[in-house]
């Protein structure tokens, strides 16, 4: 499939003018992560507690903060974010205060005060809350259930029937209606009837929790450093085997600048590094390489050509017979991207944002920046052998 049946467009010559783009782009990233104190990182690099909250109604992120603090936590953030369907979510992140805290500490004084904000109905059961344990002895207490005679496995089933219930969508962990348990099927009707009797239905439900430790956060920033620098080193000598050590080292230069660009995007929006992101960032890294090797791929066809041309027009021959190519595999990785940006929820949001930027600047890097480095290179090749230099290959 072709979108162009011929180009022929002068990517090169305008090279200045893409170099200053991106050197104004990496500048301005750089000049955000500095001004903030570097890279804001998530939970699994920095450590700390971690907490995700559903609500019944919008929660109020400043009272949920005031009372947090009130209890002498260190509140990294408060992030409220609205899934698709309406529901209402509060991240609560909670940075460590030593290394030697305890980080089931911050998990309980969380739960504490939310308890304090959204009080509890005496003597019966947070049902939003509760798990399938806790729910059938509550239940097996009962007057009305007991008489029905259930044996133990028995009324365990009905509340794994029960959370199964709650825990699916469209309710994702929270039942603001106990009208609602009428459509659960195969539950006797006396057990629905006394849900009212035995639970409540609480303000707010735990749907994840999180703690990562210091010396894991540190070992862990660690590991994904070494693993994109040894990506691009692999690539790296991958690339000089198959064509020529300058091809690899344009790659990795071009692939180095789209990894800058992107961590200055994360910056300019306040998003965390958080594991997925480093997910995205190397999956960034093969991306853009692969177009890249695309490129270079047909500028070693061109340069065998009986036709000798310069580097210039061999390079903005080659950047033109492969746009079509480029053009569509990027747009149709861009459409998936954004979907999943858009659609996937706040816990891929990273991911995606990521990889939306990511996908964008793989493709622009490949055009604009891998091939001015190979013509710089033979530039300052033919500088060498003019002033009696012997090139090196």
């Amino acid at each position: 499939m072709e979108l162009f049946k011929t180009t022929n467009i002068d990517f090169l010559g305008r090279r200045k003018y893409f170099l200053a783009l991106s050197a104004v782009l990496i500048t301005a990233g750089l000049a955000s992560i500095i001004s903030k104190g570097g890279l804001k990182m998530g939970i699994d690099f920095k450590g700390g507690t971690l907490v995700y909250v559903k609500f019944a109604e919008p929660p109020n992120v400043a009272l949920i903060r005031t009372a947090l603090t009130e209890k002498g936590l260190s509140v990294a953030g408060l992030q409220p974010f609205t899934e698709v369907g309406g529901t209402n979510e509060l991240k609560i992140d909670l940075d460590l205060v030593s290394e030697d805290e305890d980080l089931t500490s911050g998990r309980t004084q969380i739960v504490e005060t939310l308890d304090e904000l959204y009080p509890k109905e005496e003597g019966k059961l947070d049902f939003n809350n509760a798990g399938s344990e806790a729910l059938a002895l509550r239940l097996g207490d009962n007057d009305r259930v007991s008489g029905l005679g259930l044996t133990t496995d028995e009324l365990r089933e009905v509340a794994e029937t029960l959370i199964a219930f709650r825990d699916q969508a469209p309710h994702s962990g929270l039942v603001r209606d106990f009208s609602l348990f009428t459509s659960v099927p195969g539950v006797n009707p006396d057990v629905i009837t006394a849900l009212p009797e035995a639970t409540y239905l609480g303000g707010y439900a735990i749907r994840g929790l999180g703690a990562v430790g210091p010396k894991i956060g540190a070992d862990l920033q660690l590991q994904a450093r070494n693993a994109t620098l040894a990506a691009l080193g692999g690539m790296l000598l991958y690339i000089a085997f198959r064509f020529e050590w300058v091809y690899g080292v344009a790659a990795v230069v071009a692939v180095f600048h789209d990894v800058l660009v992107t961590l200055g995007f994360l910056s300019f929006f306040d998003r965390e590094i958080e594991l997925p992101v480093i997910a995205a960032l190397l999956t960034l890294v093969g991306y853009s390489m692969n177009d890249s090797i695309v490129i270079f791929d047909r500028v070693r066809e061109n340069r065998k050509q009986p036709k000798k041309q310069p580097l210039l027009q061999v390079l903005n021959l080659s950047v033109n017979q492969t746009m079509a190519r480029t053009l569509l595999t990027s747009a149709l990785t861009l459409v998936a991207v954004v979907a999943l940006f858009l659609f996937g929820g706040e816990a891929l949001r990273g991911f995606s944002f990521a990889l939306v930027v990511g996908v964008v600047v793989g493709t622009y890097s490949s055009i604009f920046i891998a091939g001015p480095i190979l013509l710089w290179w033979q530039g300052s090749r033919d500088a060498r052998v003019a002033g009696g230099g012997r090139p090196r290959h």
